[in-house]
């Protein structure tokens, strides 16, 4: 018996995908995997994310830094299929004008893809805050995906 296997995406399909998205699922480890949803920006070379400062992957991210990333794209009845999953780890970023320089890239990301203002709840801020108290306001964690050491993109054929 022959297994088709789906085709792989290559470096510039894989950039592109993440490029062009702005969600994503982190898969933390624990007892158990645990998988939440982020909004990320990408620069070009590392991916960042918001976070509120509390709930379990709080906690399972100061125990063990190593995550899975995954991002995907895909029609309604699943013709058309991408998504790629990155592993590494996520750090912290402490240093305030690299944490300002990523809060404004989400602004900026969701000004641009006109995403409703109750994302803010998910980075720890109240739906009717203006946009810029994410600029202005500490109650966001800035994360950034580092050391990837697998990374693998399937896409339909």
């Amino acid at each position: 018996m022959n297994v088709l296997k789906i085709p792989l995406m290559n470096k510039k399909e894989y950039d592109e995908l993440i490029h062009d998205e702005n969600l994503c699922r982190i898969a933390f480890q624990g007892e158990y995997p645990y998988i939440a949803p982020f909004l990320y920006v990408f620069d070009g070379k590392f991916l960042y994310f918001l976070s509120t400062k509390y709930g379990k992957k709080i906690e399972l991210f100061s125990n063990n830094p190593k995550v899975a990333v995954e991002i995907e794209k895909y029609s309604e009845n699943l013709t058309d299929y991408k998504f790629v999953t990155l592993q590494g780890s996520i750090r912290e970023v402490v240093e305030n004008n690299e944490k300002l320089k990523i809060k404004e890239y989400f602004v900026n990301m969701i000004k641009y893809k006109n995403l409703s203002s109750k994302i803010l709840a998910a980075l720890g801020h109240s739906p009717g805050e203006p946009l810029e108290s994410l600029l202005n306001e500490d109650k966001s964690y800035v994360w950034k995906l580092i050391d990837v050491a697998n990374i693998i993109g399937l896409k339909d054929s």
